[in-house]
């Protein structure tokens, strides 16, 4: 878990210093960051699509998740509901900063693969590794959103754990390959469709598309079994 607890300080060590960073900046600087997130996450998100479009063997199971997961999260209205639990306690667009920010440190290879490696070999190259981007994002997130983007903190310590405790007490072979593939796959639209949010492109409510990320891992846990 040593490399998770990195990962979670670095986040909230460089939510602290941005927004320290963004009393200083004035109002036209601000839209230019928003404009530069916005730009920086859909060009990420392209890039783990396209990178990961020629390892998936199940070209249809991300065209799947996404039908059903986006299907699943407007019934539940999980993004109407998380801006509207956000939005109680800021007035910023802190909920669409939280909503990138958490995709961003938490669906991609180095954060899936890191506490995967961590449990199984004790090798924290990957986590360490991670730790240093999302310092760096992190620090340029809360320059744009405030001190409140360190509330996604938690959000990866769970999000690692979780992964770290099945890797560890279950089995490694759990996290193959092909499903780590699949995730960054919908990860990378996920990722994608919040940066077209917020250049104000196309408001995909990207939230609504996180069950989509179930649907790889109950298709693999189904294919197991036979």
């Amino acid at each position: 878990m040593l490399g998770t607890i990195v990962n979670t300080g670095t986040i909230l060590t460089g939510s602290v210093l941005g927004s320290v960073l963004r009393k200083g900046i004035k109002e036209k600087y601000q839209d230019a960051l928003y404009t530069a997130m916005g730009l920086a996450a859909t060009a990420l998100g392209i890039n783990a699509v396209v990178s990961n479009m020629s390892k998936s063997q199940y070209p249809v199971l991300f065209i799947v998740s996404l039908a059903l997961g986006s299907l699943i999260g407007t019934i539940l209205d999980v993004d109407a509901r998380f801006q509207g639990l956000v939005g109680k306690y800021s007035r910023s667009k802190l909920g669409q900063g939280l909503s990138t920010g958490i995709l961003l440190y938490c669906i991609g290879t180095l954060s899936i693969m890191g506490p995967v490696m961590s449990a199984l070999h004790g090798d924290n190259t990957y986590l360490f590794t991670n730790a240093t981007l999302d310092f760096v994002t992190s620090t340029v997130l809360a320059s744009t959103y405030g001190i409140g983007m360190a509330l996604a903190a938690p959000v990866l310590f769970c999000w690692q754990g979780a992964i770290y405790l099945i890797a560890r007490n279950l089995s490694g072979s759990f996290f193959s390959e092909e499903m780590i593939a699949e995730l960054c796959l919908v990860g990378g639209v996920l990722i994608a469709s919040s940066g077209l949010g917020i250049l104000k492109i196309k408001d995909c409510k990207a939230l609504n598309m996180l069950p989509a990320l179930a649907v790889p891992v109950i298709f693999f846990l189904i294919k197991g079994l036979f």
